[in-house]
């Protein structure tokens, strides 16, 4: 962080943390399932809680949730809930964690994927930037239809919020403000 003077979006800069996941992750597009499902998961553990809490804790979801490899996800058990409940390394809500099992089986059935479902959602066409990050939406027309798909498919956990703050984390979107210099990369 010290010496570099770019802008960026305002929340990127109050740690570390964020500001390496801006520059490198957020906003840049991301496709596969597996990936996509990883996404999906982590932003369900989000709801009501700080991102950072889930980004420091990213590691440990994935060595706890198999790297979240949706075939292999979809096979927990109860066993593996119980195992999930003791892993102080996640957050360990019951109900998320049910939710992850359960959103794993239905990514499994889908007959194009995960991956294809989610970015059938992504605006077209250039979307105007905004200009500061009060213009940043909370969700969209196309988060708000993602998030009733997702959950006539038997997902859980993927209301408009979750699923606009997904489509901005993996590109469907890009909502760095226009000053910041990630804009448009």
């Amino acid at each position: 962080m010290s010496g570099d003077v770019r802008l960026r979006c305002a929340w990127a800069g109050s740690t570390a943390d964020y500001l390496t996941y801006h520059d490198t992750e957020w906003g840049v597009e991301l496709r596969g399932d597996d990936a996509l499902f990883e996404r999906v998961s982590l932003e369900a553990f989000q709801s009501g809680l700080s991102w950072l809490t889930i980004l420091r804790k990213r590691e440990a979801f994935r060595t706890a949730f198999s790297r979240f490899v949706i075939a292999d996800v979809a096979g927990f058990d109860d066993s593996d809930v119980a195992r999930l409940m003791t892993d102080a390394g996640i957050v360990r809500n019951r109900a998320k964690i049910h939710a992850t099992i359960g959103n794993a089986r239905a990514a499994r059935e889908l007959p194009n994927g995960l991956s294809e479902l989610l970015w059938s959602f992504a605006p077209e066409g250039k979307v105007a930037r905004p200009a500061s990050s009060a213009d940043v939406p909370a969700t969209s027309s196309e988060s708000v239809a993602m998030a009733k798909e997702l959950k006539r498919r038997g997902f859980a956990f993927v209301g408009p919020t979750t699923a606009y703050a997904l489509m901005q984390a993996t590109g469907m979107v890009d909502d760095h403000v226009a000053d910041c210099w990630r804009a448009g990369r």
